[in-house]
């Protein structure tokens, strides 16, 4: 039995998006041993920003809005009512790049468009006004174990009386002098509507810290293992493919064990 102060949610809604697998749908599908979607677009398209903007948008803004917007619709929720939790290692690795060669090069022709765009809760704070929200946003920073340390928060706001969170993880590809020392290739987001509420039909995961690794191998892991998102895939998987359990690295020599129960077997704890 689960004890009452285990961090224990269900999983309302999830958005899934990486190049060749611009759904969730089709991670499920892929997962369960189907191919890449023929023709899938390059760059995510989020409905929530006007045309020009979203023309615009770093591609970090555009997969995470992508895929936060597509989780709140699986959950049946308003944005607006949800407070957000952002992970991502490395925020936008283009235009930090951009930045920092600005800066050494010509500070005077830096774009102001472009260095708004540099701080690393850029993409809660498209989110929030996008949406209207005046929940609290919160952005995570762990290296590769950002997911897992976003999880935790967002666990803990919900023990803490939240009715609902939103999680979001995406990075995108290293470029410039950065990828010398911190590799990345692709773009990935995953996002994820938790709640302290049982839903018919919708798993629950149950968090616990152990020592050890995050898990090695699952088909989305296998297609995203470049990026520097990786690390959020073996919970993906295991939602895909109805698996029990997750390892996500959490930390140098640290993991987040996940036990998922799946579909109408899945109960959520008692929270004081």
């Amino acid at each position: 039995m689960t004890a009452p102060s285990a961090l224990t949610a269900t999983v309302e809604g999830i958005g899934f998006w990486t190049r060749g697998l611009p759904s969730w749908d089709d991670a499920c599908a892929f997962a369960n041993g189907g191919a890449l979607v023929d023709g899938a677009p390059q760059r995510p398209s989020p409905e929530l920003l006007p045309a020009n903007e979203r023309r615009r948008a770093p591609e970090t803004v555009a997969v995470a809005l992508q895929v936060a917007q597509a989780a709140c619709a699986a959950a049946g929720r308003d944005p607006a009512t949800l407070p957000s939790v952002f992970a991502s290692g490395h925020g936008d690795f283009a235009i930090t790049d951009y930045v920092c060669t600005t800066l050494a090069d010509d500070a005077r022709a830096m774009s102001p468009t472009k260095f708004h765009n540099s701080v690393h809760n850029a993409a809660a704070g498209y989110w929030t006004i996008g949406t209207g929200c005046m929940q609290a946003a919160t952005a995570i920073a762990a290296f590769d174990g950002s997911f897992a340390q976003g999880l935790v928060e967002a666990m803990a706001q919900l023990h803490e009386g939240a009715d609902a969170v939103l999680l979001v993880g995406y990075d995108a590809a290293a470029v410039g002098g950065l990828a010398s020392v911190a590799d990345s290739t692709g773009l990935l987001g995953g996002a994820l509507v938790l709640s302290r509420a049982a839903r018919p039909g919708a798993p629950t995961i149950t968090l616990a810290f152990e020592d050890g690794d995050g898990d090695a191998d699952g088909a989305l892991l296998r297609h995203g293992r470049g990026n520097a998102m990786a690390s959020m895939l073996p919970l993906f998987d295991a939602l895909a493919t109805g698996a029990g359990e997750a390892r996500l690295r959490a930390g140098p020599g640290r993991a987040l064990r996940l036990q998922i129960v799946h579909g109408a077997a899945a109960k959520v704890a008692a929270h004081a």
